[in-house]
């Protein structure tokens, strides 16, 4: 039996989950696990689906669910649960969140593929080497940000990427970048979102005496720091903390953050539904 993992969204209506559940039938399927949401405000229902079945053909089980599914306008993803997304990793010269993306990678709490680590500079070479993954140094200036974000794109599709994941990667991406990879770009920001934005935001937050520090992983979009919100997380703090230490614990909480959220992207838990996400954790 072939185990896949299903995502639907589509604007909700009666009908739905029984359509779907008539088409796993159809195709000698079981479903295993199912979670759902109806978001009264946006009028969207998504569901994640885990089943297995004797259908061994991807692209034909996806063309009987959508046919199955018409006539509810569905956006629909079928893949086989072994078949691992295809991550590529972007860094500058931060390491922690890098070396915690790997490191989990290679014990085999993270579900992906890395084909290959892009940096805007040379630092971080070794790390890349120590894991056996390819490392490929692409600067980026004002002059040469079309040409390298083009190179970008080149890569993403030479290795058959499923997503992007900066990893403190300290290059603002293009508006055109941006759409291109809609929904396929996944940043960690050192804020709470809204928080503190721009140079040094520890240092921000520790002259403004905040208690609470954190973190939220996000997808990439035009509006900076702005896209729909994956995973976020705090850490209490106190007057007695300095600037570096804040630094310190800030730095634990992007990992985690981080880590999450490629982990849920990657389990196919994560939905997009307009300015927001459905996550089934």
């Amino acid at each position: 039996m072939q185990r896949y993992v299903l995502t639907l969204r589509c604007p909700d209506q009666p009908g739905i989950v029984h359509a779907l559940a008539a088409g796993v039938a159809e195709a000698h399927g079981n479903i295993l696990e199912s979670a759902q949401f109806s978001d009264p405000g946006t009028g969207i229902f998504t569901i994640r689906v885990s089943l297995e079945t004797s259908e061994a053909d991807t692209a034909r089980l996806r063309d009987e669910l959508t046919l199955r599914l018409a006539r509810f306008d569905p956006v629909l993803t079928v893949r086989p649960e072994e078949q691992r997304r295809r991550v590529l990793l972007m860094v500058s010269k931060f390491d922690h969140c890098l070396v915690d993306l790997l490191y989990r990678w290679d014990l085999g709490e993270l579900p992906v593929d890395i084909p290959l680590i892009v940096s805007n500079h040379p630092d971080l070479e070794p790390v890349a080497k120590r894991y056996g993954i390819p490392f490929v140094h692409l600067p980026v200036t004002r002059d040469t940000k079309p040409e390298a974000e083009a190179e970008l794109l080149r890569l993403v599709a030479e290795h058959q990427v499923d997503f992007v994941v900066l990893a403190r990667y300290m290059q603002v991406l293009s508006d055109n970048l941006c759409r291109q990879l809609s929904g396929r770009v996944i940043n960690i920001h050192h804020s709470f979102l809204p928080g503190f934005k721009g140079a040094k935001p520890y240092h921000q937050a520790h002259d403004r005496g905040v208690k609470l520090i954190g973190a939220t992983a996000h997808f990439v979009t035009a509006d900076l720091d702005e896209g729909p919100i994956i995973e976020q997380d705090v850490v209490r703090v106190g007057h007695r903390h300095t600037a570096p230490e804040l630094v310190a614990i800030g730095r634990d909480v992007e990992r985690i953050v981080l880590a999450r959220a490629v982990r849920l992207h990657a389990e196919d838990r994560v939905v997009l539904t307009g300015s927001r996400t459905v996550v089934f954790a």
